[in-house]
């Protein structure tokens, strides 16, 4: 009994530590659980911004006048697999069947592209200036050269590619490709940029074409592709073609391309993965720029694919037919000016009335001199009364007052000249005053007799 007692407690403790045990994993599982969500919550995928657009209508015009060419292009020094004992070297490059040049004006034109290792590119615009790579560092080095387009697009016919391998004081592995294996050159997107689209341009060597490598999955040749990598946006191009991209943002972004086989797996060859950090700005106002937005016309643009080219004169015509409704314009001006004139008529004729008004203004003297007059007939009178007298009395006093009465007219005709005077002016004033005058002459010739 004591021992099957004790074989039952022994179970019992049993079961509870495998009971505690099992909990004790369990919290531990969601533990870890809780923790492998939470390290999942900051991962975000790249909100894609960028995608694929047209060709800017210019370039397409302008590209074709270049379509004549298919430069061939030579790198005559440095000579390939050469080693040089000085780290300054002169380059010496040669182009046949495009004419390369610089308009003064745009700043831009057909040029060769040359990159050193994989350092970003330069543009040659004139084969006659020595280039001169200064300040190498020891061991091996690559000169990738091609034809490009004003607008940096690279010629992509045979011959419009060259490179040499040359080596400073000894040979090292680095900058060293494989002429074997297909070579990626990146070219384009690099520096700034005012203006979207963007450009995104490389040139490949020693990739087979796509028909050869498709055509026999059990052979040697392994297809191709490129992976396009912008600010973590990822894509992929299977066609060597140049392509034109929106969506970035301002300020920098970084590209990166990958030469790749159909598999996904990179294909190791010196300078087969690239990375650019470039700068992007909406206000750019450098040719390039104003090319992509439109601003510069296609006639003006030719400067840069047409060396010495003169642009033909803008058309007149619609500018004429713009003119003329400005000239039909000015028509009802000079219409609106006829009834200004008319206006200014009614002015003259009120001017007439006032010389009319200043003639009541003399007659108006008149009055004044004829109230003068009455002044000499009252005298007049006074002489009469005296003669009755005269006559009643004697004859002979008569005769004497008579001539008295002579002497003193002519005294007072002399005393007062200015009666005549006024008398005259009178006169020219006004005519009726002659008449009145009369008057009193009659009456004074009455008065002597």
């Amino acid at each position: 009994m004591k021992f099957k007692l004790k074989r039952i407690c022994f179970s019992l403790l049993l079961i509870l530590v495998l009971s505690y045990g099992l909990l004790g994993c369990s919290d531990r599982i969601e533990t870890t659980e809780a923790t492998d969500e939470i390290k999942n919550v900051p991962i975000e995928k790249p909100v894609e911004t960028i995608a694929e657009t047209t060709t800017p209508a210019i370039f397409n015009t302008l590209n074709e006048t270049l379509e004549q060419y298919q430069p061939q292009v030579s790198i005559l020094s440095p000579k390939s697999e050469r080693v040089y004992q000085d780290n300054n070297i002169e380059v010496k490059l040669q182009v046949q069947d495009l004419p390369i040049f610089k308009d003064e004006e745009l700043q831009m034109g057909p040029h060769l592209t040359i990159l050193l290792d994989n350092q970003p590119y330069e543009a040659i615009y004139d084969l006659e200036k020595p280039i001169i790579l200064k300040e190498l560092s020891p061991g091996t080095h690559t000169i990738r050269v091609f034809a490009s387009r004003p607008w940096n697009e690279s010629f992509k016919n045979d011959g419009a590619y060259a490179q040499t391998t040359f080596h400073i004081f000894t040979k090292t592995d680095e900058n060293n490709p494989d002429s074997s294996i297909p070579l990626l050159t990146y070219n384009r997107p690099n520096g700034d940029y005012g203006a979207e689209p963007i450009m995104l341009d490389y040139y490949l060597t020693n990739a087979p074409l796509h028909l050869v490598a498709q055509e026999d999955s059990e052979d040697d040749i392994v297809d191709w592709k490129i992976k396009v990598t912008i600010n973590n946006q990822v894509f992929v191009l299977d066609e060597w073609r140049t392509i034109y991209l929106k969506g970035f943002k301002k300020g920098k972004n970084w590209v990166k391309l990958e030469f790749i086989d159909e598999n996904g797996d990179k294909v190791k060859n010196a300078f087969n993965t690239t990375v650019r950090v470039i700068t992007y700005n909406t206000d750019g106002q450098d040719t390039l720029s104003k090319l992509v937005r439109g601003e510069i016309s296609s006639e003006l643009a030719k400067a840069i694919v047409v060396e010495n080219y003169q642009p033909q004169p803008i058309e007149t015509t619609p500018l004429v037919e713009e003119e003329i409704p400005e000239i039909e314009e000015e028509s009802p001006v000079v219409e609106d000016e006829a009834p200004v004139v008319e206006e200014e008529i009614p002015e003259i004729e009120e001017e007439t009335p006032v010389v009319v008004e200043e003639t009541p203004i003399v007659e108006d003297e008149a009055p004044v001199v004829e109230e003068e007059i009455p002044e000499i007939e009252e005298e007049t009178p006074v002489v009469e009364e005296n003669t009755p007298e005269i006559d009643q009395n004697n004859p002979e006093i008569e005769e004497e007052n008579s001539s008295k009465i002579e002497e003193e007219t002519l005294e007072i005709e002399e005393e007062n000249p200015v009666i005549e005077e006024e008398s005259s002016i009178m006169e020219e004033d006004n005519p009726t005053f002659e008449e009145e005058s009369s008057i009193v002459e009659e009456e004074i010739t009455v008065f002597e007799e």
